[in-house]
């Protein structure tokens, strides 16, 4: 315990406030190592970026405050993995996540730390039926001198074992199974592994519920159009769109990755420390040799390392396997946009229809109120008040019959005049097309 300052007030709280920063800074993180069970640290972004070697920048990729597409960077030391809800840091000897209470990062926890430690120990199975004996390689990212002033601001620290690291020539990865074709995968492959298949799994289940909910509200939009289920197709296509955009940038995440590499011969971490554990073996060796002049040995001790070019063929199996499957993923997606394309082209078709129906109806309407209009208009004709033999009152009951007479025959052949115009222009309507 450091004795508290006893000068002025100001020293004491600017002191306070900087502790209150440095806690604010820290955060908890769940490290899965390569052996041995999981932990919760907590630790500062100065503390892990020494851990890992990473930028501020990178870091930022996995702030949970902050909205970053999918994205997989690598590095020189560690892996950066931003998919869905998977965020992790991956070095050569453990995985770093960001803590969180959500129940699927407890299962995503428990499927990396079952992956790794059933790999690592299927994995020193083999190695010690090949060479007889392993030995335990001690972690591989000790703390700079130049950091330990803050010392990682960890709260436990432990020296983890890597079981890909042990053989007796002290070259780790890849080692060759009892049959000698099967290669077992480094530990950040596996972990890469375990954060692809958790990111493509949460992916397809929201594609399947889709799906369950999708087309059978479009088989019954198509039976009824009604207002309620218009909404919940507007809700389907809106999450479909939202799905599609997220699958379609891990899909070309993956692509990219593919394409390029350099990018996938960054993220073989082990062997890149292996490598560098090997040059240095070598200039030391050179150094102890006092046959070989200054510029032989650095010479040697530069080809030996950056000459190194690993192998991509696991990684690129890897990424090639999930892509196929997101790819997949991204193909039930469009099969579904399609359909919901369909829908809404019978839809208009449907409703062009009705309004097609509905114009015939109105012109049947306006033709009839012409045709009662030229009734109309004769019977105004006849209502005019003018002096006529037919406006004669009858004075004998056969003057009375035959103006009865003449009365309907007058309405009647109004009312079929009517009728036979009425006829005569839907016929002519129907022969020129204007109706059906």
């Amino acid at each position: 315990m450091r004795p508290h300052a006893t000068g002025t007030g100001g020293g004491g709280v600017g002191r306070r406030k900087a502790g209150a920063a440095a806690a604010a800074a820290s955060r908890e993180w769940m490290v899965v190592p390569a052996s041995g069970p999981a932990r919760v640290e907590e630790a500062g972004k100065h503390a892990v970026m020494a851990r890992t070697g990473l930028p501020a920048r990178d870091l930022r990729v996995l702030d949970p405050l902050l909205s970053y597409p999918s994205t997989i960077l690598g590095r020189e030391r560690a892996i950066v993995v931003n998919l869905e809800r998977v965020k992790a840091v991956i070095t050569a000897a453990e995985v770093l996540l960001p803590n969180s209470k959500d129940p699927a990062f407890a299962r995503f926890v428990r499927d990396l730390q079952t992956r790794v430690l059933a790999s690592s120990s299927d994995q020193a199975a083999d190695l010690t039926d090949m060479e007889g004996e392993s030995s335990a390689v001690a972690s591989p990212f000790p703390v700079p001198n130049s950091s330990k002033g803050h010392e990682l601001e960890m709260t436990k620290k432990s020296t983890t074992v890597v079981p890909e690291m042990t053989s007796s020539t002290s070259i780790p990865n890849l080692a060759a199974a009892k049959d000698g074709n099967a290669k077992v995968l480094p530990f950040e492959f596996r972990a890469l592994e375990v954060c692809l298949e958790s990111a493509c799994r949460s992916l397809e289940e929201e594609t399947s519920t889709l799906e369950q909910e999708a087309y059978p509200a479009l088989d019954e939009l198509t039976s009824k159009i009604s207002t309620l289920n218009l909404e919940r197709v507007r809700q389907i296509k809106s999450r479909l769109v939202a799905i599609s955009g997220r699958v379609q940038k891990v899909r070309d995440e993956l692509e990219h990755l593919l394409d390029d590499e350099m990018d996938m011969a960054e993220m073989y971490l082990t062997e890149k420390l292996t490598q560098q554990e090997i040059s240095e073996a070598s200039s030391r060796v050179e150094v102890d040799d006092p046959s070989q002049t200054e510029e032989d040995r650095q010479d040697g001790s530069n080809g030996s390392f950056i000459g190194y070019k690993p192998h991509i063929e696991e990684l690129e199996m890897l990424l090639e396997a999930y892509f196929v499957q997101i790819d997949g993923t991204l193909n039930k997606l469009s099969h579904l946009r399609e359909y919901v394309d369909d829908t809404e082209d019978y839809i208009n078709i449907m409703l062009d229809d009705k309004q097609n129906q509905l114009l015939q109806m109105g012109v049947m309407l306006s033709t009839a109120t012409v045709v009662i209009t030229a009734g109309v208009a004769v019977v105004g004709l006849f209502g005019m008040n003018i002096g006529i033999s037919l406006y004669e009152t009858p004075t004998t009951e056969e003057e009375t019959r035959a103006a009865n007479m003449k009365f309907w025959e007058t309405t009647l052949g109004t009312i079929a005049g009517c009728v036979i115009l009425y006829i005569v222009a839907m016929g002519w309507g129907k022969r020129s097309g204007l109706l059906q």
